[in-house]
């Protein structure tokens, strides 16, 4: 192929340092749109830092619509489920139990200021139950961009382009509470309750789960794994079920006491079939974690399966009907500054000062400025927080386990075609190729993104770490000869059928951390051994490991931990202030 596109590995520009407040509007879209609500689970994909421009070519065509056999048809409108009944599940109980204590809590007799490093999800969750308890949060934001790894841009042709294919599950409390809070509900897209997988051996063919809406759980994922043929066989499901016992008897102890063994040996030794792991786990470990299941530890695995089986609801997916900067992140971002705090972007931080005790003094940024808060907290990413820690930190036992925590390479694909695709569905797709992880037609299951001519695919590619220091030219090549299989009547790798009108190419060198067998002693609890200094993001200990929820939930715990010592900090703020007008 002779088509190109660029990828800039480096941060963006900067542009502006302010946000700016006013009338975000989604593109003119034709779906037929249901109002909807709001829920999450363990499975997030996440993606990228870096962003590249694609060659546009200027050529489409519309193609009429028609059924492929024994395929069901596509839907070209979207088509919105209900939002699935959440509400009353013990666990959206609890994430909003623990929302509403920091409306209820003492207001503070004097706010803090509490300086924030990094506005992604965790970033934004801390800041805003922050500011819901009184306080007065400053979020810093390094890039131009808001999101951290569900950050978006859009190019020339207004289009935009993502870090990553972002699901929201019906096992995402914290995440279903949030939306509920900020008013924005009927911003998911809620798909079927099915999961469906590509079929390597019968190139454009699809296997299904569906889970049946009158029966509970878990019976209805029993019955969704029963009632598919395709992929596994009779006596394999019977292993399967019997090897999966002991998680179901001995509960979150057990799930816990798997982290030390890979999904592959784990597998194993229950005495399930490879078949298994291959047919099934293979896809559900790249989606989770990018990575496959003779790296990923079993603990992961589990807990997505604890939430889907135990949750009627749970493995329930849902699209953002847009953009998340401008569809997710700004009514954050409204939030807090409607209660008196701040967000900066372009604000990237350079040294962490520290005081004689050891303790933060200010955060030094690129630009020379210093700023300095009550309480300071890193949600940023844990491979920029190693890079940033103070010499006299490293061999503190809480930071010297970070090393263990690295961010996993992801590459994120979008490809404009010149036509609708016809072999794909109005939900998310498991690839099941040896490159990609999952993909899904955007032009269909996005408001926004929504194109009745044309089909956008955006697809995660992973494992990235042989590919992440590729050219795009190679990406794509290597992308359309996995399409040709998925699209065989569609798509041709030299683009002999359906043609790329552009692309962009997004690469995250680090990140979510790598989930593998070890490494649930090393994550941090956010209230950190340094006085006033406190740690966000999915990567802190959290029931939802690596995941949009957990970012989420990592920012509330960020934030109770501060309410809880509100009065040593004050006192400290006090002290320094005392000491200052001394001298």
């Amino acid at each position: 192929m002779t088509l190109c596109g660029s990828v800039s590995a480096a941060s963006f520009g900067c542009q502006s340092n302010r946000i700016a407040i006013g009338n975000f509007h989604s593109a003119a879209s034709k779906c037929g749109y249901r109002d909807t609500l709001d829920q999450n689970n363990i499975l997030a994909f996440r993606v990228s830092e870096s962003i590249g421009d694609g060659l546009r070519i200027p050529e489409a065509r519309a193609v009429k619509i028609r059924s492929r056999n024994g395929a069901r048809p596509l839907q070209v409108v979207c088509v919105d489920y209900p939002r699935p009944e959440l509400d009353n599940t013990l666990n959206f109980l609890e994430a909003a139990y623990l929302s509403s204590s920091f409306r209820t809590s003492p207001r503070p007799s004097r706010p803090l200021k509490i300086v924030i490093a990094g506005a992604g999800l965790a970033g934004l969750s801390t800041a805003k139950y922050l500011a819901d308890a009184g306080h007065k949060p400053l979020l810093l934001e390094a890039r131009d961009v808001l999101g951290g790894k569900v950050a978006a841009w859009k190019d020339d042709d207004g289009d935009w382009y993502e870090t990553g294919l972002h699901i929201f599950f019906g096992a995402y409390p914290n995440m279903q509470n949030l939306f509920g809070e900020l008013g924005i509900n009927d911003r998911l897209q809620w798909k079927e309750h099915s999961m469906i997988f590509a079929m390597p051996n019968k190139p454009g063919e699809f296997s299904r789960f569906d889970f049946l809406e009158e029966l509970p759980a878990p019976l209805n994922g029993i019955w969704a794994i029963l009632k598919n043929n395709e992929m596994l066989t009779w006596p394999e499901k019977v292993k399967f079920a019997i090897g999966l016992l002991p998680a179901m008897v001995g509960g979150q102890e057990y799930v816990e006491a798997q982290d030390g063994l890979s999904v592959q040996e784990w597998m194993r030794k229950q005495g399930i079939p490879d078949r298994v792991t291959n047919e099934v786990f293979i896809a559900m470990s790249k989606a989770l974690n990018f990575i496959n299941p003779d790296e990923l530890s079993m603990q992961c695995i589990l807990i997505a399966l604890n939430r889907f089986l135990q949750e009627k609801h749970g493995s329930k997916m849902a699209f953002l009907d847009g953009n998340p900067p401008e569809r997710l992140c700004m009514p954050i971002v409204d939030h807090i500054l409607s209660l008196g705090g701040e967000v900066k972007l372009n604000s990237r931080i350079q040294t962490i000062e520290l005081n004689n005790d050891g303790t933060v003094k200010s955060f030094i940024l690129n630009s020379g400025d210093v700023i300095e808060g009550d309480a300071y907290v890193f949600a940023t990413p844990v491979d920029i927080l190693k890079l940033l820690l103070p010499e006299s930190w490293k061999e503190i036992l809480y930071f010297k386990r970070l090393e263990k925590l690295v961010g996993v390479p992801v590459i994120n694909v979008h490809i404009w075609f010149d036509r609708k695709l016809k072999n794909t569905y109005d939900h998310l797709l498991f690839s099941r190729s040896p490159l990609l992880s999952v993909y899904a037609d955007m032009s269909v299951t996005c408001k926004e993104y929504y194109n009745p001519n044309q089909s956008m695919l955006e697809l995660v590619f992973a494992p990235a770490e042989e590919w992440i220091s590729r050219s795009d030219s190679e990406i794509i090549d290597a992308t359309m000869k996995e399409l040709a299989k998925l699209f065989p009547d569609e798509i041709a790798a030299d683009q002999g059928k359906a043609k790329i009108l552009k692309y962009h190419v997004v690469k995250t060198p680090r990140s979510v951390y790598k989930t593998v067998p070890g490494c649930e002693p090393c994550r941090p609890v956010q209230r950190s051994p340094i006085e006033g200094f406190y740690l966000a993001g999915d990567y802190t200990k959290q029931k939802y490991l690596a995941s949009m929820e957990g970012a989420v939930l990592s920012g509330k715990l960020c934030a109770q931990a501060i309410v809880q010592d509100y009065e040593f900090l004050f006192a400290s703020a006090q002290r320094r202030l005392a000491q200052a007008s001394i001298h």
